[in-house]
C-alpha cells in the first residue's frame, strides 16, 4: 500500500513561440506554438515527490484545457494516492464518470485533453513512488492488472477483456527477453524533423543529411498545401535519403477523399510506407475508402494523433481504416486510454507508430511503445516511433535517440518533468 493524499494542483499555460522559426508547420497548421497544459500534483507525503503531466496544444486555446483541467480538480484533491496505484481502471471511470462534466464530451475534446494531464500526472507520482520509469512499471503489472486499467465499456464487441487477459498472458514467458533486448538496442525512431513545411529546400537537404548521419533510416514530409510543390519537395527529400530509406507523407487532415486519392497517386513516385491522416481524422469510412485506393500503390493510410478516445481506434480497426495505428499521449484520456488502443491493435495486428511531433510527447511515447513491445505485441515489425528535436533541453529528464533509437529512459516517473525556470520563462502571458 502507497501512503498519502493528493492535497494540491497546479496548472500552467506553458507556450514556446516555435512559429518563430516554422518549426512543426504542415498544411493545415502553419504556425503553430508549442505549448502545454502543464499539472503538478501535490502530496501530504512530506518526501517532495510530486506527479507531472501535461497535455499539449499549438498556442491559443491552451488557456481553456488549463481550465478544464481545473473543473476536474475536485475529483483528484483529498484522494488517497493509493486508490489511484491499487486500481488505476476503476478511477480512470471515475474521472470521465462526472455526469455533468462528461455531458460536454463525453470522453473527447477539451474535458478529455484536461483528463490526460490529470492521468498522466498520476501515473507519473506512481512511478516515481515506485522509483520505477512509466515502461518498467507497466512492464512489471500482471495480465490481469493491464486488463484492470482499461474501461471496456464499449470494446467488448471487439475484444473482450478475457481475450485481452489470454493475449498478455502469451508474452509473459518472454517478457525478460524483450526488456534485455531494448535496453541493449533501443526502439526505433524516424524523424520529422527535416520535413516541415515552412522549411526551405536547403534546410530540408541539411536536415536529411544530419539524420542520415546520426542514423535513423526513416524520414517523414509535410505535404497538402500545393501539388507541385510538394512532387517537388518529395524529389528533394527521395534524393537526399536514396532509394533504400524509408519515406512518410502527413498530409494533416488537408483533403476530401477525392482529393487525397488523386494527390497520393500523384506522389506514389517517392514510394512513401504511409500517408497519415489524408483527411477528416473523425472520418472512419472516408480513410477506409482511402485504404483500399492506396493499397494497389503500396501505401499504408496512418491515422490517430487526433483520435478522439479508444472507440473511435475500435472503429478504424473493425473498418479496416488503417495499416498504422498512431496514438497521442495526450489526445486520448492519458496512460489508461493508451493501453486499451494498444491491445485493440494488437488483436487487429495493426502495428502502433505513436505520434510525437511536440512539446513533451516524444518524452511520453518512448515508454509507451517500449511496453507495447515488451508486453503487448511483442513485435517490432512495422513498429516506428516519431521523433522531432524540439525543446528537449526543457525537462529534466529529457529522451535520448542514438543511431535512430530512442535509448530506454531509466530515471523514474514518465520523464515529462519539466524545469521550473522553462515553466517560469515560458508561462503565458508573459514578457519575452
Amino acid at each position: 500500500m502507497i501512503s498519502g493524499n493528493i492535497i494540491g494542483l497546479q496548472i500552467f499555460d506553458v507556450r514556446f513561440p516555435t512559429s518563430d522559426s516554422l518549426d512543426g508547420s504542415d498544411a493545415m497548421n502553419p504556425d503553430p506554438d508549442y505549448s502545454a497544459a502543464y499539472v503538478v500534483l501535490e502530496t501530504d507525503r512530506g518526501d517532495g515527490v510530486e506527479g507531472h503531466g501535461l497535455t499539449f496544444t499549438i498556442g491559443r486555446g491552451n488557456e481553456i484545457v488549463v481550465a478544464a483541467i481545473n473543473a476536474l480538480r475536485p475529483l483528484v484533491i483529498g484522494h488517497s494516492i493509493d486508490e489511484f496505484a491499487s486500481a488505476p481502471g476503476a478511477f480512470w471511470k471515475h474521472l470521465t464518470g462526472d455526469s455533468q462534466l462528461r455531458w460536454i464530451g463525453p470522453e473527447k475534446g477539451v474535458i478529455h485533453l484536461a483528463t490526460a494531464a490529470i492521468v498522466n500526472a498520476l501515473w507519473d507520482l506512481w512511478a516515481k513512488l515506485e522509483k520505477k520509469p512509466l515502461w518498467k512499471l507497466l512492464s512489471d503489472l500482471t495480465p490481469a492488472q493491464i486488463v484492470e486499467m482499461v474501461d471496456w465499456r464499449y470494446l467488448t464487441d471487439a475484444l473482450m477483456p478475457s481475450d485481452a487477459q489470454e493475449m498478455l498472458e502469451r508474452l509473459v514467458p518472454t517478457r525478460q527477453d524483450r526488456e534485455r533486448e531494448m535496453l541493449r538496442d533501443g526502439y526505433p525512431a524516424y524523424t520529422t524533423s527535416a520535413g516541415w513545411l515552412g522549411y526551405s529546400d536547403e534546410k530540408i537537404r541539411r536536415l536529411c543529411r544530419e539524420a542520415i548521419g546520426e542514423g535513423f533510416t526513416h524520414f517523414k514530409m509535410k505535404v497538402g498545401a500545393d501539388l507541385q510543390d510538394d512532387i517537388r519537395r518529395a524529389k528533394i527529400m527521395r534524393d537526399e535519403i536514396g532509394g533504400d530509406r524509408t519515406m512518410m507523407v502527413d498530409a494533416n487532415q488537408r483533403w476530401d477523399v477525392g482529393d487525397a486519392i488523386d494527390w497520393m497517386k500523384s506522389l506514389a513516385f517517392c514510394k512513401p510506407m504511409w500517408i497519415e491522416e489524408p483527411t477528416s481524422p473523425d472520418d472512419i469510412l472516408g480513410h477506409a475508402a482511402i485504404a483500399r485506393a492506396m493499397e494497389p500503390l503500396g501505401i499504408g493510410v496512418a491515422t490517430g494523433e487526433h483520435c478522439h478516445n479508444r472507440v473511435m481506434f475500435k472503429q478504424l480497426l473493425q473498418a479496416k481504416s488503417i495499416r498504422y495505428c498512431q496514438i497521442d499521449s495526450c489526445r486520448l484520456g492519458g496512460v489508461n486510454e493508451v493501453v486499451a488502443v494498444l491491445l485493440l491493435a494488437a488483436k487487429f495486428g495493426i502495428p502502433i507508430c505513436p505520434h510525437a511531433g511536440g512539446v513533451g510527447l516524444c518524452e511520453y511515447v518512448q515508454h509507451e511503445s517500449i511496453f507495447d513491445y515488451i508486453c503487448v505485441s511483442g513485435s517490432l515489425e512495422g513498429r516506428i516511433t516519431e521523433y522531432v528535436d524540439h525543446l528537449h533541453e526543457h525537462f529534466v529528464d529529457p529522451c535520448v535517440v542514438k543511431n535512430g533509437r530512442y535509448q530506454v529512459p531509466m530515471c523514474s516517473g514518465t520523464s515529462i518533468t519539466m524545469f521550473p525556470d522553462s515553466i517560469r520563462k515560458f508561462s503565458y502571458p508573459a514578457k519575452r
